[in-house]
């Protein structure tokens, strides 16, 4: 690389004068460091585009002096200017509507009207306070970056100690002396003021930026996909009377083919339905707070899967700098306490997205035409995982699915039916009220599971046949059962979206979903080798099926046999 293209890099990435000034600073670094960066290929610099992006998200988040450093650190483990500014970037992005027509508009607000006059018939509870909102994306994580933010913030927590920690275990109690350099600063040494030379603040400094990062994309990437802001199943919108993300209703349905008013109003009733429930039942919202907070607390770090990822991350664009800090990545297997935490979580989340499902149905069955199909489209959804299911894996760890949904809903129809809706909604008054999903009991903890497993391969085979051989690839690569299940339905639902098939996936793009992927899935996933690798009895393997068909063959002769001694015994009776 030449000089003038080191020099127009500069310019593209901070204007004329700026770019100047450090191209300036770049000429009276020491030779043997311009050298090193002179030597590289002008491609593999971070796009000017990259760089700028950065450099506005910092600045939004009050990161200009280390000053402002020490105070945001102080603040909290997350910096969530920071991760609210990315946020914006990106739901601002190309393609989104920065306002709502008045056409689709009015049709949400008609919607939102028409779904509560039905919900009266449906359900006890009243409206919730306020209007429900009409939003863009950008509305959207302008209301809900906050209540990430607060669930979030205990692993935060965490992965700021594991980054202290590491840094501490290399220096010791020492300070830096002058300079910090590498990742962190780039090619370019930084002087650091004498109250921020402590590592295991700047280490604390790194995790509240990285981890903001790694918040602000994924709310950014999931204001593209929800619809409505409880499509996470609990309260996020500072407004308890909830919103849809009109643009986002309006693609969905061209999406399915069904039309606009119908899928609004599909919409609108679920989002109003839970609104309703979490506004009447004041014990709901604190309840998942505390479970969320109970799993998140657990999480132990694994410092040197931790020390991996941060060495590893070369690049400044935000996704390589989230990725030093995904906890999917650098977490230990979850603790007994964490393991309750998620089971209770999943059994009130079934039990709220059912009685969602069940009330939704009564109220819109007369008035929606594809009800039946919306509302197996959205269990499905949430089966398999949506996107606000993967964020909060993605952010907590945690696999957040209503698994037993169908059964849930199957138990709120059964209530309504023999005791009427208002016993059905009388019991939520009290946790101890609610009733219990079939066979919810320690004894029966790993059956139910499996049913779930189940319900989520018989909903998804059309896309993927061979989820479940993918699934035990990366459990014998190490991976516990529970994560592998998860990057595996993140899997099919990708597939779902792109029309694809897991054997038609790139290296590439199996790498996005796990590093632990390599070249010998595509040997794995091929059919024959799914059919032959169940050997155990009763499976699909060669051997298995010849054991079955002499087994068969045995049984029809005997049969045989036992035809002709009965024919000839009763030979007189012809």
């Amino acid at each position: 690389m030449d000089e003038n293209a080191i020099r127009q890099w500069f310019i593209d990435c901070f204007g004329p004068i700026q770019g100047e000034m450090a191209w300036n600073q770049f000429s009276n670094m020491p030779e043997e460091l311009r050298d090193q960066l002179m030597s590289q290929d002008v491609s593999k610099l971070p796009k000017p585009a990259e760089v700028r992006s950065m450099m506005q998200a910092f600045t939004a988040g009050g990161l200009n002096t280390f000053g402002d450093i020490q105070h945001i650190t102080e603040e909290g483990p997350i910096n969530v200017k920071l991760a609210k500014s990315l946020a914006l970037q990106q739901a601002n992005g190309e393609g989104s509507e920065t306002s709502v027509s008045a056409e689709y508009g009015e049709m949400a607000r008609r919607a939102i009207s028409e779904a509560n006059l039905w919900l009266d018939t449906a359900c006890e509870f009243n409206p919730a306070q306020g209007e429900t909102q009409v939003l863009t994306r950008a509305g959207w994580v302008e209301g809900c970056i906050d209540s990430w933010a607060q669930f979030a913030s205990p692993i935060a927590e965490s992965m700021s100690d594991a980054l202290a920690s590491i840094l501490s275990q290399r220096f010791g109690d020492s300070e830096f002396h002058t300079e910090i350099s590498g990742i962190f600063a780039g090619p370019v040494q930084i002087p650091i003021p004498d109250d921020m030379k402590d590592p295991a603040k700047l280490m604390r400094f790194v995790g509240n930026t990285s981890f903001a990062m790694q918040l602000g994309r994924a709310a950014g990437d999931l204001s593209h996909e929800v619809r409505g802001s409880f499509d996470q199943s609990i309260s996020l919108l500072k407004n308890p009377a909830g919103g849809l993300i009109v643009q986002n209703v309006v693609e969905y349905a061209k999406s399915l083919e069904i039309d606009v008013n119908e899928v609004m109003s599909y919409l609108a009733l679920q989002e109003l339905a839970h609104s309703r429930l979490y506004a009447s039942v004041p014990w709901l919202m604190p309840r998942f707070e505390a479970l969320l907070g109970k799993y998140a607390r657990g999480t132990s770090i694994d410092l040197d899967a931790m020390e991996e990822q941060i060495r590893d991350a070369q690049s400044v664009d935000p996704d390589s700098m989230a990725d030093a800090v995904n906890i999917t990545k650098v977490a230990f297997p979850d603790t007994p306490e964490q393991q309750q935490a998620m089971k209770s979580l999943e059994n009130l989340l079934a039990l709220v997205e059912g009685w969602v499902d069940t009330v939704v149905w009564r109220a819109g069955m007369a008035h929606i035409p594809h009800i039946e199909q919306l509302r197996e489209m959205l269990r499905r959804e949430r089966a398999i995982g949506g996107p606000a299911e993967r964020t909060f894996e993605s952010l907590i760890g945690l696999q957040l699915r209503p698994k037993r949904m169908r059964e849930a809903a199957a138990l709120w129809d059964n209530i309504c039916a023999t005791e009427g809706a208002q016993a059905r909604d009388a019991k939520w008054s009290h946790p101890d009220l609610l009733p219990q999903l079939p066979n919810d009991d320690d004894d029966n903890t790993s059956q139910s599971q499996n049913n779930g497993s189940s319900e989520n391969t018989e909903n998804t085979t059309f896309a993927a046949s061979n989820a479940t051989d993918m699934a035990d690839y990366l459990a014998k690569k190490g991976l516990p059962f529970r994560r592998a299940h998860a990057v595996v339905g993140n899997a099919v639902a990708y597939c779902i979206e792109n029309r694809k098939v897991l054997l038609a996936l790139t290296m590439e793009e199996f790498k996005k979903m796990s590093p632990l992927f390599e070249t010998d899935i595509y040997e794995v996933l091929q059919i024959e080798n799914c059919v032959k690798n169940r050997d155990s009895y009763g499976g699909t393997g060669p051997k298995q099926v010849k054991r079955q068909q002499r087994e068969a063959k045995k049984i029809v002769n005997r049969q045989k046999k036992l035809a002709a001694e009965w024919k000839e015994a009763n030979a007189f009776i012809e």
